[in-house]
């Protein structure tokens, strides 16, 4: 039995795998180098600098993507933030943490047929697994350094100004599968979650 947040990458997926050839020829690779920020972040680990888990942090990364000129799409995705977990990352209790995502989603796009040459929205959904880390020299017991399942979903848009570059604009959230108690109040929360605002440099691939 598939998890229901993983049903419509699947299918999506298995759409644009299983498509005929005359389709899979209408379909275009986007590579996508991206920065941004991290911000609502909630996380059942404990964070020592006050106001960390809640500052805006910087996130970096890539994704490729094969998006048919239709509605489905599918792409895979990295992200990379380093000081997570630092206030306005500057150094203080913790000496290094970084998180990084890497995913894999179904992307569900206004048709070309519809957007022509303006922007083109998107919805996004998928999962993959997360990595947090943190170390903190003197405290050992709550240092963490972990990998696990999550997923994602958010939406953007994509606007080409050339046939073969543009810009994406995309807000996306990020959430860990499982719920952790938190050590302060024994509460359930996500281990780790938080959304992620980018800008990217369209790189596009007629297939």
């Amino acid at each position: 039995m598939v998890p229901r947040f993983l049903r419509c990458p699947v299918v999506a997926f298995l759409l644009v795998a299983l498509a005929p050839p005359a389709q899979a020829r209408a379909a275009d690779w986007l590579f996508t180098p991206f920065v941004g920020a991290t911000f609502g972040t909630d996380t059942s680990y404990v964070v020592l600098e006050n106001g960390a888990a809640n500052s805006t942090q910087l996130i970096f990364g890539g994704s490729a993507a094969l998006l048919s000129r239709g509605v489905f799409g599918v792409e895979a995705d990295y992200g990379y933030a380093p000081r997570f977990f630092e206030r306005d990352n500057r150094a203080g209790e913790i000496t290094g943490s970084n998180v990084n995502t890497l995913s894999g989603s179904a992307i569900f796009a206004i048709p070309l047929s519809v957007t022509r040459e303006s922007l083109r929205p998107y919805a996004i959904a998928g999962f993959g697994l997360m990595h947090a880390a943190a170390s903190y020299p003197e405290f050992d017991d709550i240092s963490f350094d972990e990998t696990f399942a999550g997923y994602n979903v958010g939406g953007g848009a994509i606007g080409l100004i050339s046939p073969r570059t543009g810009f994406r604009f995309e807000i996306r959230h990020f959430r860990s599968a499982q719920n952790a108690p938190s050590p302060l109040t024994g509460e359930p929360s996500a281990r780790l979650s938080f959304w992620r605002a980018t800008v990217g440099v369209v790189i596009r691939v007629a297939n």
